[in-house]
């Protein structure tokens, strides 16, 4: 899946006393844009104080892989032909996968910083916190830690069969039932009002696949497999959903992003591995 970097490793320890490197990245983020190179990636910290002069005083240190460094510039530069803002989906179909996956994950980590510059509470100014991945009131002390939200992905089945859905608009191939979890819901309480809400049908034996982090929407998915309850006729969701239909194994259709993990679900299922 997108996250899978693999020999590659990710760090997130908090190190704020780490010095930038000529080879490390810089994403210089606004407003759900970042910065890239006309052969589409990302700065490395010698060309961003080249270009923009920028010191390591703007720079605000995110994480690692392996040792390459990735900082964040919260502030919009002038673009040039060669260095122009990009949209952070972008990242999806970067090469090689394991920088898509890094730039992803700063970028979400840049969201965060940008939406909680002052304090929700007392309205004074955030600063970030020398110790802990957080950010710290200066007038109250209310202090935050980056926001992720969970979302389930199911994959409702039916003996030899699964619902697959198509959304009204944005991503076009078929895909599972997902949502957002709410306020005072279990994970399992999520499943079964998002399939009901969306297709309404009723599951049991909800059995927990796996999860992935999705920078995208700041948030984690969470995938379960349910088995209906009842054979009885859909009832489409049609602001959200455009289509409903089950699907036999061996008559899944194909098409679909192949790192994500509704695709993981549907191929487990294909195999007869659920």
């Amino acid at each position: 899946m997108f996250q899978d970097i693999s020999p590659k490793v990710f760090g997130n320890h908090y190190e704020q006393r780490r010095a930038p490197r000529d080879s490390d990245y810089v994403v210089i983020y606004d407003n759900r844009q970042v910065v890239l190179v006309q052969e589409q990636r990302l700065p490395n910290y010698r060309e961003v104080v080249s270009q923009w002069q920028l010191s390591p005083l703007q720079m605000t240190y995110l994480f690692s892989v392996d040792e390459t460094g990735f900082y964040l510039v919260s502030q919009r530069v002038v673009t040039t032909a060669a260095y122009q803002y990009q949209p952070v989906a972008s990242f999806q179909n970067f090469e090689p996968a394991w920088l898509g996956f890094a730039g992803a994950t700063a970028a979400h980590l840049a969201w965060w910083y940008e939406t909680n510059r002052f304090c929700g509470r007392c309205g004074h100014a955030m600063q970030p916190d020398e110790h802990q991945r957080a950010l710290t009131c200066s007038h109250c002390g209310y202090q935050i830690f980056p926001r992720i939200s969970p979302v389930v992905v199911v994959g409702v089945t039916k003996g030899d069969q699964i619902l697959l859905t198509k959304y009204v608009a944005g991503y076009k191939p078929y895909t599972l039932i997902s949502g957002f979890a709410e306020i005072g819901e279990t994970l399992e309480d999520a499943v079964r009002r998002e399939v009901q809400e969306e297709v309404g049908l009723h599951v049991h034996n909800l059995r927990y696949f796996g999860s992935q982090p999705w920078a995208f929407s700041e948030s984690l998915l969470v995938g379960f497999f349910a088995e209906l309850d009842e054979d009885v006729a859909i009832d489409l969701e049609r602001d959200e959903l455009a289509r409903a239909q089950w699907f036999r194994r061996d008559e899944m259709p194909t098409d679909g992003a192949k790192f994500i993990l509704a695709w993981e679900m549907r191929q487990a299922f294909r195999d007869g591995r659920m």
